[in-house]
C-alpha cells in the first residue's frame, strides 16, 4: 500500500465502525482502518471480501500516512474520555486543513469544546450524529453532520453515498455550525425514548386490558405499520411478538425482565429542554419510567402494601410488560383478565391514542430544536432534519413526510401543533386518548406517556391556565412580583401575614 491512498480513515472497529467501513468500501471508497487492539484489526481484515479497498493500520502514524490530503479521520469509539484520548494522539499527527470526524453519541458540549480546541490548530472537527444501529451502518444510516461549513464538502460525497435514501434523497444534510449534528442526534434519541414508552403503553393496554395474545399483538402492530403508524419501531414491535424463545416453548417477550436500561442521551435531552424552558413531558416521563423500571424490589413491596380487597386485580397486574423485577416468566399475563367486562375500550381506541401521542412527542422534540436553533446559534433548518430522519434512523416513520411538509410551509413554526394538518389529526383523536386513559385507570394499567400527551395537548390548547395562582403564591412568600391582565407593568402586593390572615 502506498501513502496517501485512502479517501477516509476509521478509528474504532467495533460493530458500528466496522460496518461503516464496509459500507464505504462497497461504494468504492478506499478506507484506512485502525483499532487500538491490534487483534481486532487483524480479525476484521481477515473477514474482508475480495475487492474491498480497506487498508489495515497498526499505529496511528501508519493510519495518518495512508490518508489523502486533506486527511479525513473518523472516530467511532465510546463517547467521553476515549474520544478525547484518540484526539490527543491524533492531533499531533495532523496538519491544518485536515478533518477529524466524531461519529459517536458524544455530548454536544464535548463536541463544542473539541471543535474549539482543534480549531486553534487549523484542524476541522465535525460532530456527526449517526442513527440506524448495526444494520443501518452497514446498509445506509441516517447521518446528522455539524461543524465548520467549509469542511463539509470534503466529506459530503462519502456521506451521501453511504447514507440511507428516502424517496430518492440521501438521508444526510449539513445541519449547522458547532455541535449542531450531535445536538440533533441527542434530540433524536430523546424522541426515540418517548416513542418507545408510548408503544410499550399501547402494548400494556392491548395485553392487560383487552387480553390479546402474542399472535394477536403481532397482527395488530403489523396492521398499524401498514397505515398511519408506519414506522421502524412499530414494524420491529410486530416482529418481537412473533419471535420464539430458543430456551423454552414460549415467546421470547414473556421471558425478558421488565427493566429498560439507558445510555444517557434521553436524560441529556430532558436537561437541555429544561435549560431552554421548552416543555417536553413525553421525553421527561420516558426517562423517568426507565428509572422506575429498575426499582423492581421496591415495586414488588409496594404491590403488596398497596393491595386492598377492592383492588386485588390491580395489585396482581403490577408487573406490566413482564414482571415487577423479573420474577416468574410471563408475569402480567394473568392480568389480561383485569376486569375487561367493565371496560369500554377497543383496539381502534388504542391506535388513535397512540398516533396522537406520537405526533405530540415529535412536536415536543422539534419545538426543542427550534428553540435551540435560535438561542444557541445552530441555524437548523427543520425541514432538513425531518428529511434526514425519514430513512435509516430508529425514529423513521411515515409521519415525517407530513412533518417535513409542515416546516417547508412554515420554516419558523414553533410547534407542530400549530400546523393546520397535524393539529386536525391530533384533535380528531383526542377522544381516543381520553378513552384509553380512563380504561387504563379502571384496569390499573399505568399510562404515564399517554396521560402526559393528553395533558400537554389540553394545556397547550387552552388560553387560560391556573398559573396565575402559582405566581400569586410566589409573590406572597417570596415577593417575586407578577403581571396583570388589565394593565402593563410589574406589580407586587403586600399580602396579609400572621394575625392579618384571620
Amino acid at each position: 500500500m502506498t501513502e496517501h491512498q485512502h479517501d477516509i480513515g476509521m478509528i474504532g472497529l467495533a460493530v458500528m465502525g466496522r460496518n461503516l467501513v464496509l459500507n464505504m468500501a462497497d461504494h468504492g471508497f478506499g478506507v484506512a482502518a485502525y483499532n487500538r487492539t491490534e487483534a481486532v484489526t487483524r480479525e476484521f481484515v481477515a473477514q474482508l471480501e475480495p475487492g474491498q479497498e480497506v487498508g489495515p493500520c497498526y499505529s496511528l502514524e501508519e493510519f495518518v500516512g495512508r490518508l489523502k490530503k486533506p486527511r479525513r479521520a473518523m472516530i467511532m469509539v465510546k463517547a467521553g474520555k476515549p474520544v478525547d484520548a484518540v484526539i490527543a494522539e491524533l492531533e499531533n499527527l495532523l496538519e491544518p486543513g485536515d478533518i477529524v470526524i466524531d461519529g459517536g453519541n458524544s455530548y454536544f458540549r464535548d463536541t463544542e469544546r473539541r471543535e474549539q480546541s482543534l480549531g486553534t490548530k487549523g484542524i476541522h472537527f465535525l460532530g456527526v450524529g449517526i442513527s440506524g444501529g448495526e444494520f443501518g451502518a452497514r446498509t445506509g444510516p441516517s447521518m446528522m453532520p455539524g461543524g465548520p461549513r467549509e469542511a463539509y464538502p470534503a466529506v459530503q460525497p462519502i456521506f451521501e453515498a453511504i447514507a440511507a435514501r428516502a424517496e430518492g434523497d440521501p438521508c444526510v444534510a449539513y445541519l449547522g455550525p458547532g455541535a449542531a449534528g450531535h445536538y440533533v442526534k441527542m434530540v433524536h434519541n430523546g424522541i426515540e425514548y418517548g416513542l418507545m414508552q408510548l408503544i410499550a403503553e399501547s402494548y400494556a393496554l392491548l395485553k392487560q386490558a383487552l387480553g390479546l395474545s402474542n399472535d394477536q399483538l403481532a397482527e395488530v402492530y403489523a396492521e398499524w405499520d401498514g397505515a398511519e403508524l408506519s414506522s421502524y419501531l412499530v414494524e420491529i414491535t410486530a416482529d418481537i411478538f412473533r419471535h420464539r424463545d430458543e430456551l423454552t416453548d414460549g415467546r421470547l417477550i414473556d421471558f425478558i425482565r421488565g427493566e429498560a436500561e439507558q445510555l444517557g442521551t434521553g436524560m441529556w435531552t430532558s436537561q437541555s429542554a429544561m435549560d431552554l424552558q421548552v416543555p417536553a413531558p413525553n421525553i421527561d416521563i420516558a426517562v423517568a419510567m426507565r428509572n422506575l423500571s429498575a426499582l423492581g424490589e421496591q415495586r414488588r413491596t409496594a404491590a403488596e402494601l398497596l393491595a386492598s380487597a377492592e383492588g386485588a386485580e390491580y395489585a396482581a397486574g403490577a408487573g406490566v410488560g413482564g414482571q415487577a423485577g423479573g420474577g416468574q416468566a410471563g408475569g402480567g399475563a394473568q392480568a389480561g383478565a383485569a376486569r375487561p367486562e367493565t371496560l369500554s375500550l377497543a383496539v381502534e381506541d388504542v391506535r388513535g391514542a397512540l398516533y396522537a401521542a406520537v405526533i405530540m412527542t415529535y412536536a415536543q422534540g422539534f419545538a426543542h430544536l427550534q428553540a435551540a436553533s435560535s438561542s444557541m446559534g445552530l441555524d437548523l433548518r427543520l425541514h432538513d432534519v425531518a428529511g434526514v430522519w425519514r430513512g435509516g434512523c430508529i425514529i423513521r416513520s411515515a409521519l415525517l413526510r407530513d412533518i417535513r411538509a409542515a416546516f417547508e410551509r412554515q420554516p419558523e413554526l414553533p410547534n407542530l401543533l400549530l400546523d393546520p394538518h397535524l393539529s386536525r389529526e391530533v384533535a380528531r383523536r383526542r377522544p381516543h386518548l381520553e378513552q384509553v386513559i380512563h380504561a387504563g385507570a379502571t384496569a390499573g394499567v399505568p399510562l404515564p406517556g399517554l396521560s402526559n400527551a393528553l395533558a400537554y395537548l389540553d394545556a397547550y390548547r387552552v388560553p387560560w391556565l391556573p398559573s396565575n395562582l402559582i405566581q400569586a403564591q410566589r409573590d406572597y412568600f417570596g415577593a417575586h412580583k407578577y403581571r396583570r391582565i388589565d394593565r402593563d407593568g410589574i406589580f407586587h402586593t403586600e399580602w396579609p401575614s400572621g394575625d392579618d390572615r384571620r
